[in-house]
């Protein structure tokens, strides 16, 4: 049982807590059951407000504090708790927080359970950062929810309820990703993409990494760690790619022969070209032909 030293809640508050016959729907539809609500809510100024689970709670519990102060007490450790900060408390495990006296924190907050639960809080555990600069997006998206969840049972409106909430937290949980690949952005952007388009435009070609660093006038190490670490690809690979699904444009929409499609995309040798080919795709461009025509 929790214990709670109000009884009367807050002015303003918006709470949703969902019936059994709600939660057995959810928590076994294919799509919901990756993640699913069964409660949340909104408490503004809550003054006085404090939870105790001995036991913890049988869901993971995320709060999102946009005003005032309050703290979590989770295994003994103390987490103070600031305007534009969020965390998540795991389930099943003791914990208590509470509102401060003197200037009680405004929350929005979710109690969730499903597949990607577990996995979710692994990765906000390894990302530790509690904090998230405020944005009117966020508070939309968390009262498009509510009033998703608020307005009829229908199951495919609380299909699209649970999958907004999945990406609600997930913009907390990946806020560091996200801030990360805007200033990645920002700083290599622009020669990335010139390579990219260099390459794009010479599908036919056969080109080598020296070819490309010199064009670029880089060392072939550097080139490579950036668009590594832009791409998830190393250059070659990014290049071989493409012409493999320029390949598959060919093979799906022309009656080129494999011979002639291997010399469009810059490979002398067809055999050669086959062999790249299903490395990537996983089988021979006959074979991919002959699938595309069925």
């Amino acid at each position: 049982m929790d214990n709670t030293t109000l009884r009367e809640g807050f002015m303003g508050q918006k709470i949703i807590s969902h019936p059994k016959s709600i939660i057995n729907i959810i928590k076994n539809n294919k799509i919901s059951k990756s993640l699913y609500i069964s409660d949340l809510g909104y408490y503004p100024k809550a003054h006085h407000h404090y939870r105790f689970r001995k036991k913890g709670a049988d869901q993971y519990i995320f709060i999102y504090c946009t005003k005032g102060k309050g703290e979590i007490l989770l295994n003994d450790t103390k987490i103070q708790i600031s305007p534009n900060q969020f965390y998540i408390i795991p389930k099943n495990t003791k914990h208590e927080y509470k509102a401060d006296e003197k200037n009680p924190w405004s929350i929005y907050w979710l109690h969730y359970k499903g597949i990607l639960a577990p996995p979710l809080y692994d990765r906000f555990v390894a990302n530790k950062n509690i904090d998230i600069p405020f944005t009117v997006e966020k508070i939309n998206l968390f009262e498009k929810i509510f009033s998703l969840f608020d307005s009829n049972n229908l199951e495919n409106q609380i299909e699209y309820a649970n999958l907004l909430s999945l990406n609600f937290i997930s913009t907390f949980i990946y806020h560091n990703f996200e801030t990360n690949h805007k200033t990645h952005i920002n700083l290599n952007d622009n020669i990335i993409d010139s390579i990219k388009d260099y390459l794009l435009e010479r599908l036919d070609q056969n080109l080598t990494l020296d070819q490309i660093a010199s064009k670029f006038n880089y060392s072939k190490s550097y080139l490579h760690a950036k668009f590594k670490t832009k791409t998830g690809y190393s250059i070659m690979v990014f290049f071989n790619l493409k012409k493999v699904q320029k390949a598959c444009e060919y093979l799906s929409y022309t009656d080129y022969s494999i011979k002639e499609i291997s010399f469009k995309t810059g490979f002398e040798d067809p055999l050669y070209f086959s062999r790249i080919f299903k490395n990537y795709m996983g089988k021979s461009p006959r074979d991919y032909k002959k699938h595309q025509h069925k």
